[in-house]
Formats: structure tokens, sequence, C-alpha cells
């Protein structure tokens, strides 16, 4: 279990106190919602809070606003993943139900994969994609490609591993 120490926790209520609303009115800004940058808000500082210890910061609203950009993009990642599950979901035949807990489990391992996808780097994305979504043959993806059938493998295997980290976990 990870202890904060009192240093960080009054370095945080320092942060807090001086930033919280300029960050909030900048989240506000952005969002247009007072709701979600509230939470959004509350959130970065969770992400502080997360970090073990945190050193005097020389820029503190670019940090945290750096912070805020990034839940900001995985939350509109979340939310076009989301919609793009729906928009499946719609398409099918006959409509799917689930229970709640269902479709938020669905939701985690599609973020799970995307972010994945994302980590692997874009030569490695891209064979996979090629591989898994458009069923292209190792062969028809290194002409594709232009590159040598041992690279498409050696690409292929590092996806696939991590895949079954990712499914293991």
């Amino acid at each position: 279990m990870s202890t904060v120490s009192p240093v960080h926790t009054c370095h945080l209520s320092t942060l807090y106190s001086e930033h919280h609303g300029w960050l909030y009115g900048w989240l506000r800004g952005k969002l247009g919602n007072r709701a979600e940058a509230a939470d959004l808000a509350q959130d970065t500082f969770l992400r502080l809070l997360g970090k073990r210890e945190a050193a005097p910061l020389r820029e503190p609203r670019g940090y945290l606003a750096t912070i805020a950009r990034g839940l900001l993009i995985d939350r509109y990642r979340r939310q076009a993943l989301e919609q793009a599950y729906l928009e499946a979901l719609a398409q099918q035949a006959e409509p799917a139900s689930m229970c709640a807990e269902t479709h938020a489990i669905i939701i985690e391992t599609l973020l799970a994969v995307d972010r994945l996808l994302d980590g692997l780097g874009a030569r490695t994305r891209t064979i996979f994609l090629l591989a898994q979504i458009e069923e292209l043959s190792y062969v028809d993806i290194s002409r594709r490609l232009g590159i040598s059938l041992p690279t498409v493998k050696k690409h292929l295997v590092r996806a696939y591993t991590e895949c079954l980290m990712l499914a293991a976990a």
C-alpha cells in the first residue's frame, strides 16, 4: 500500500488552493459544461495525488494543464470508442440487450485494446491491423508495405505477445 508523505500532502494542498479555480475555469472554457469541468479538475489533482512525491513546480499551471489535456484526450477517446461501439450494436440485425455491467466491461476492454494498439508503434500497429482487420496474409502485408517477410513476422509476434499479455492481465 502506498502512502503519501506529509510534505507531498502539504504541497498538493497549496497547489490545489492556489490553482484549482483557474484549472476549473480553463476546463469549463474547453468543455462548456460546469459538471464535467469540475470532474476533470478533480481528476487532475487526483492524478497528482497518485504520484509518490512531487517536487515544487516552477510552472504549476502549465503542469496542471498538461495533465488535464491528457485526461481530456482520454475522455474524448473513450467517448469516440463508446460511440463507435454503440453504432456497431445498432447495425446488428437483432438488437443486443445487455446489462450495464456487461456494457461497462466491453467498453473497458475496448479501451485497453485501444491503449495497447496505441503503444505498439506505428509500423507494428499498421501490420497488426492489416493482418487482423483486412485479413491480409503475411506475404500480402510484405508486398503492400514494401518490407521483408521476416520484418512482418517480427512485428506480428510483438503485437500478438502484447495481446496475450493484455489477455493474461
